[in-house]
């Protein structure tokens, strides 16, 4: 049996009966849809519900958990820069208000300061002095950058303005990244003059303005004119970046700086070169540290922490690949999915194979109710058929008596006179009278043993004449249809103690669907034959193993035409009750279901063979003494 039809009904296979007379109790394709629907809702809907919500609490509390472990990476990150800026920003702002302008323009004193901050800080490239005009005039370091004009430069321009700035990365003269950090330092005792005196001075002084700048040298101290001037210090971008470079981040991560225009400043992994524009979006300023899902410019889509560090155009940037972070929760929810449908195929074929188990039978019972009152129905009428033949019979019997008697006494008085005892025609006639009262007498006396027959009852039956009355009422059709009927049975079979009327009804239903299938001409023909086998084609031998009676025996009748056959979707189907291919043309689908039970009841079977377009070939297998349930009555008949 295969699997399938432990969820496939039955009843889906056959035909709607609601249009026929036999029609079922109940609607079972309604019912059966509505039980699997309604069972399935009620087992599946809270079980998805929960899954469903299991899984978006897992998800949110994931992703949180990812959030907040960005946001603390960043935050921490962002406190390491704050304090390495702050402690270069400090040193020098130490420094201009621990030494005295003359102090600070001496290229050895300089000097030494910066071979302190090497060893004592690290970081430090170079120092310079640079006067109110942006002239460095005391360099200290490993270019030539002594009386260089920076009076141009954004970060001068800003340190004159807020008195300390820290620039973004540059290449600046060296053409090597790096950064600075200034401080502006006022003099003592000196205050700054207004705006129209300054340019009243510069007016004066515009003529000796390159002669001044020519004579500035290390040697020469400068006095710095508008009471300022500006300490200024490169750092090495190398040991800034080990504060990135050394953070061990997960899911891909990559940990840079960029300024407000979204320019990198310190190196990155994944998302551009030093100097680029980076492929992430630039965030919005907060004063706090702030984590949001990010598209990069491949498609991907990322956890960005950032923090804009104070003071400075820096934003700090700590991305991490969303998906390899999520890899974990991935696999959970593979798991998740997989017990899911898992659970949901189990209930769905737990609720199918019970609810088609259930309904199915529903649906046999209703079958054989169906069946039952048919058979009721089809066995009164036939009652009533043979009770009318029977009176038909009985009363064309008695006036075909008087006739068979009155031309049986023509014939004698013409053959006691000599005057017509040689006449020829005289004496036909009389024969033909007395031959068709004969034929006349057959056929009333065939319809008397259909009518006796109608009542079960066990007797001796030949099968070969059991067939020829069987065709016998069933020879005009054949004639003219131009149906030729072939009987091949051995005149020494032995007979079969069976009910008669059962055994006729069974070979007439078969011989009735012999010529619908054969729309005009064609061939029917009956064989018969020993067959020492029971249902299985062993029957005989396990009673025999076991040592009761000898093997059973069993005649086997073939039933076969040449008509248009059955489609191999049908074969399987045609012994259900109610199932028919010519509900057009008034079957109701029960001939073969009654002659299936039939031969049952008789204890043998049936098969069918068939080819479309070739024909089809029943075979009856049944038992020379048939039993019943009940004790057997002998009818005899005279």
């Amino acid at each position: 049996m295969s699997i399938v039809q432990y969820f496939k009904p039955a009843f889906l296979e056959h035909p709607s009966s609601e249009n026929k007379i036999y029609r079922h109790a109940f609607n079972f394709r309604k019912i059966w849809k509505m039980t699997v629907i309604i069972t399935a809702a009620v087992a599946l809907i809270p079980l998805v519900s929960i899954t469903a919500i299991d899984y978006n609490v897992t998800r949110t509390a994931l992703e949180s958990d990812i959030l907040l472990r960005v946001g603390r990476v960043a935050s921490n990150t962002k406190r390491s820069i704050d304090f390495f800026l702050a402690k270069h920003k400090s040193v020098l702002d130490f420094l201009v208000h621990d030494n005295t302008f003359d102090d600070l323009n001496s290229l050895t004193r300089l000097t030494n300061i910066l071979n302190h901050l090497r060893s004592g800080f690290g970081g430090f490239v170079d120092i310079g002095i640079i006067n109110s005009k942006g002239i460095q005039s005391v360099y200290v370091g490993d270019y030539q950058l002594e009386g260089k004009d920076y009076s141009t430069q954004p970060w001068f321009q800003k340190v004159v303005e807020k008195g300390m700035y820290i620039s973004d990365v540059v290449l600046g003269f060296r053409e090597k990244p790096h950064f600075v950090i200034a401080v502006k330092r006022v003099y003592p005792g000196k205050t700054f003059k207004s705006e129209n005196v300054v340019e009243q001075e510069n007016a004066v002084a515009q003529e000796n303005a390159v002669a001044q700048e020519n004579a500035v040298t290390s040697e020469n101290i400068v006095e710095p004119e508008n009471n300022f001037y500006v300490l200024r210090a490169t750092i090495d971008t190398e040991h800034f970046n080990e504060l990135l470079s050394n953070l061990e981040l997960s899911g891909m991560g990559d940990a840079f700086i960029i300024n407000r225009e979204g320019t990198i400043q310190t190196p990155s992994r994944m998302h551009g070169d030093i100097l680029t524009k980076t492929d992430i979006p630039v965030p919005d300023y907060s004063i706090h540290t702030e984590v949001r899902e990010e598209t990069d410019g491949k498609g991907n889509i990322n956890m960005v922490g950032y923090a804009y560090i104070p003071d400075t155009d820096f934003i700090l940037m700590i991305v991490k690949n969303k998906a390899e972070l999520m890899k974990s929760w991935y696999s959970t929810r593979s798991i998740l999915i997989i017990f899911l449908v898992v659970s949901i195929t189990i209930i769905l074929g737990v609720i199918l194979s019970l609810t088609t188990y259930l309904v199915n039978n529903m649906y046999i019972a209703d079958k054989k109710r169906a069946m039952a009152m048919h058979r009721i129905g089809y066995d009164n009428k036939m009652a009533t058929i043979g009770r009318l033949a029977a009176g038909v019979a009985h009363e064309i019997n008695n006036p075909l008596a008087v006739i068979n008697e009155k031309a049986g006494l023509i014939k004698d008085m013409f053959t006691y006179q000599n005057k017509y005892e040689k006449d020829a025609k005289l004496i036909g006639l009389a024969d033909s009278v007395i031959s068709s009262v004969q034929r006349c007498g057959s056929i009333t006396h065939r319809l008397l043993n259909f009518a006796r027959h109608l009542e079960v009852c066990i007797q001796s039956v030949n099968i070969k004449n059991l067939i020829q009355d069987v065709l016998g009422f069933l020879g005009k059709e054949a004639e003219y249809r131009s149906i030729k009927i072939v009987v091949d049975i051995p005149d020494n079979l032995p007979e079969m103690m069976c009910d008669r009327g059962k055994m006729q009804q069974i070979f007439l239903n078969l011989v009735n669907n012999a010529f619908a299938a054969m729309s005009s001409g064609g061939t029917l023909k009956i064989e018969a034959k020993d067959k020492n086998e029971g249902k299985d084609g062993s029957r005989g031998k396990e009673k025999k193993n076991k040592g009761k009676e000898q093997d059973s025996e069993f005649c086997t009748i073939t039933v076969s035409d040449t008509g248009c056959g059955i489609r191999p979707a049908d074969l399987e189907m045609i012994f259900e009750p109610f199932y028919t291919t010519k509900s057009s043309q008034g079957g109701t689908g029960l001939g073969l279901s009654i002659t299936y039970g039939l031969v049952n009841e008789a204890g043998g079977y049936i098969k069918v063979e068939s080819e479309v377009g070739k024909g089809t070939r029943f075979m009856v297998t049944l038992p020379y003494k048939q039993k019943t349930g009940q004790e057997e009555k002998i009818c005899e008949y005279s």
